[in-house]
């Protein structure tokens, strides 16, 4: 399977403070895919390093076999990015930011834009500052798309929305890249989100990458175990504990298990993905310093 990003001891730096640290991925075509982290955690970066924004301090990056920083033309044709705080001109209209697209990228769908607005009803008259805050994503996620990228990558695009809005904006995401096969990059906090539309996750936590997956391989080697305190041992002996819970009588421990786990007494609990993302961000990742040492 061909890679859309690789990167390789993937590292940044802002001062002394670690963004990201020695990150490792091949993400595969063709996904929708999803990237969670606390605030601080890294997203942001490797969004900027994938689009050519930020240069890495260490560490390679390349999208499509192209360094985003060393070759941007390569890079950018084939990508289109919403960044988190969704620049729109606030005295253009919207058809003045169709015209500006048009004239910025070689590439260039006219008709895809013009029709997905008018199916939202988004008056191409109207300035972008006279927009609800739904409006101002789904203008800037057209624009995107109307680039034809094979690559579109979206910094938390979502976290402003209602539900409502929430959820139309990714049965867009959702149609547009089931029509043209796009691989998508999606940052978000919304983690019942992701489950829904996404087929593949990344973990940032501390500046370091946690996990790269498949959602369907997460959700199928990680499970709740409960057993008896005395077993605790010995259950914790299955695989690799992100949880442990106790009370005077039992142990409950969520657990990332390769192998199928069969033991008589103990009770095995399918976990959800907001169990196993909120199970990882509590680990304390190895060797997270944020402060380089001197």
């Amino acid at each position: 399977m061909s890679e859309v990003l690789v990167t390789e001891k993937l590292s940044r730096r802002y001062g002394r403070r670690w963004a990201l640290q020695d990150v490792d991925l091949k993400l595969p075509t063709g996904r929708i895919i999803g990237l969670v982290g606390p605030n601080g955690a890294g997203k942001t970066t490797l969004m900027k390093l994938a689009v050519g924004l930020l240069a890495p301090t260490s560490g390679q990056i390349e999208i499509f076999g192209a360094s985003p920083w060393k070759q941007p033309l390569q890079v950018i044709r084939r990508v289109g990015y919403v960044a988190q705080e969704r620049p729109l001109y606030a005295s253009f209209t919207v058809r003045d930011m169709l015209t500006f697209g048009k004239k910025l990228n070689q590439v260039w769908d006219e008709n895809l834009a013009v029709n997905r607005l008018d199916q939202l009803g988004i008056p191409l008259n109207l300035r972008t500052n006279q927009l609800s805050n739904g409006q101002q994503a789904q203008v800037a996620l057209v624009l995107a798309l109307a680039k034809k990228p094979d690559l579109l990558i979206l910094d938390e695009p979502i976290g402003s929305l209602d539900p409502l809005a929430r959820k139309e904006f990714l049965q867009v995401l959702l149609d547009e890249a089931a029509t043209f096969g796009q691989t998508v990059l999606l940052s978000s906090h919304q983690i019942s989100d992701l489950e829904k539309f996404c087929d593949y996750l990344i973990i940032l936590s501390s500046s370091r990458l946690l996990v790269s997956e498949d959602i369907d391989q997460l959700t199928a080697t990680h499970h709740w175990l409960t057993c008896r305190n005395e077993d605790a041992d010995r259950a914790s002996r299955s695989g690799k504990v992100l949880e442990i819970h106790r009370n005077e009588r039992t142990c409950r421990l969520l657990v990332k298990a390769d192998r199928p786990i069969d033991e008589a007494g103990w009770q095995i609990d399918n976990a959800s993905l907001e169990d196993i993302v909120l199970g990882y961000l509590a680990l304390r990742p190895e060797s997270t310093k944020q402060e380089m040492t001197v």
